[in-house]
């Protein structure tokens, strides 16, 4: 009997599953529900790095003496683990075959020097240049996993403070004007999963993922303050020209978006073969703390598609959907579910034209974008301003959106509902 019960209880749950669907009405893969945590019995050797003549030593730079494990290990495939204690490093490369393991009290802390980070071929802020590395990089892997209780560290507050300054000198500085490292960055690669680590302080953005498939981001704390001094350009998770993705379970704060979806820039941008969509992308069961906005497409964004954002609670972001509409690039952002959200935001819903260094690098039309097929539904936040959209019809398109089963306390209530084309509402209650 108890044998049958189990069996009754899998198919129903089965069926649940597999009755889902993203916005688009496309079927939610079974990759979406099939998330283990990781067992490090089936990833071979483990190399503790203490073993390998790497100290605990919280003010050595020890980036050759870690990066030599790293190496040893992707020789024969295993585990590189950081044991309890702080050890200070450069730009580390995983490799195929290894893996990260950060034990619990271990702290993988970035150098506060630039000259410590190689400069390297990558991507950042759409575009694929040379930049620094970030301190944990990986490319062209598959089945990476990052693991553990321990805590990787960027020591970003000397990079913020001279940031900031730079920013008074020259007001109009660009983030990569002001050299610094993000934390972690993979590209180019499958399967790989991130679970249970704290990932802090960064410098740059906070982790960055570029045309990756099939990516689990698990029970992760993501953080880097607002005060006393604001960590810029913070981002939790960037991810950028990637498929099927599932952020679980996580806990997000930082000093810009929590969330951003990215992909490329520029008036040609969607002609480009090194940009691209991000498609089929689920958040879900997550906290969100202080940041600019929950989920965000763009500012570097050409094409977002089957985004879902779902069982959240949230605490002080600024906003809870943020339309980044860029004149000089042309977007599509498409078929975007906001569900079974609860907690206090800034904006409910933010789309305005994005207007920072603008430049249509000669092309002499402006490229039309658009914003469609976006349900916003059982959702009950308390809001400083509900509905902040502003129409521009020579630069973007916004249509087809629902509000549904919506209970809102709003200090700004209004809602100029002619903003959009097609704009049901069925069951909104504005407080």
């Amino acid at each position: 009997m108890k044998r049958f019960l189990i069996a009754v209880l899998l198919l129903i749950c089965g069926s649940t599953q597999a009755g889902e669907r993203f916005p688009d009405g496309t079927k939610i893969g079974s990759w979406f529900y099939e998330a283990q945590p990781i067992d490090l019995t089936t990833l071979g050797e483990r190399f503790v790095v203490t073993e390998y003549g790497v100290q605990q030593d919280s003010t050595l730079l020890q980036t050759a003496a870690l990066q030599a494990v790293i190496d040893r290990a992707a020789e024969q495939g295993g585990v590189v683990v950081i044991p309890k204690g702080v050890f200070l490093s450069g730009s580390l490369f995983f490799k195929q075959g290894t893996h990260l393991h950060l034990e619990e009290g271990a702290v993988l802390k970035g150098s506060d020097d630039i000259a410590d980070f190689e400069i390297v071929k990558t991507r950042i802020e759409g575009q694929t240049l040379n930049y620094f590395a970030a301190l944990v990089n990986a490319d062209n892997v598959a089945h990476f996993t990052i693991t553990g209780k321990g805590t990787i560290d960027g020591n970003g507050l000397r990079y913020w403070r001279s940031f900031w300054l730079r920013r008074k000198v020259n007001p109009k500085c660009t983030n990569m004007d002001e050299m610094r490292p993000r934390l972690l960055y993979i590209s180019n690669s499958r399967d790989v999963q991130i679970e249970g680590v704290t990932l802090q302080n960064s410098p740059f953005w906070t982790s960055h993922y570029y045309n990756v498939n099939r990516l689990r981001i698990l029970g992760v704390r993501l953080f880097a303050p607002a005060a006393p001094v604001k960590a810029p350009s913070s981002d939790a998770i960037d991810l950028d020209v990637c498929r099927d993705v599932l952020v679980k379970n996580c806990y997000l704060s930082v000093n810009d978006d929590a969330i951003a979806l990215k992909g490329g820039k520029g008036p040609w941008a969607d002609q480009d073969p090194n940009n691209g969509s991000n498609e089929r992308i689920i958040i879900e069961d997550c906290t969100f703390g202080f940041c600019h906005s929950c989920l965000t497409c763009g500012s570097e964004s050409i094409h977002n598609r089957n985004i879902i954002l779902r069982r959240i609670r949230v605490d002080q972001a600024t906003r809870l959907l943020w339309l980044k509409m860029r004149p000089d690039t042309p977007q599509n952002y498409e078929y975007i579910t906001v569900e079974e959200i609860e907690g206090n935001i800034g904006s409910f819903l933010y789309v305005r034209p994005w207007t920072q260094f603008f430049d249509l690098k000669g092309r002499k039309d402006m490229p039309l974008s658009y914003g469609r097929h976006i349900t916003m539904r059982n959702i009950k936040v308390d809001c400083k301003t509900f509905f902040n959209v502003k129409r521009a019809d020579d630069q973007y398109q916004l249509s087809d959106f629902l509000f549904e089963n919506l209970e809102i306390t709003a200090e700004q209530q209004e809602c100029d509902r002619s903003q959009i084309d097609r704009f049901k509402w069925k069951n909104v209650v504005l407080k």
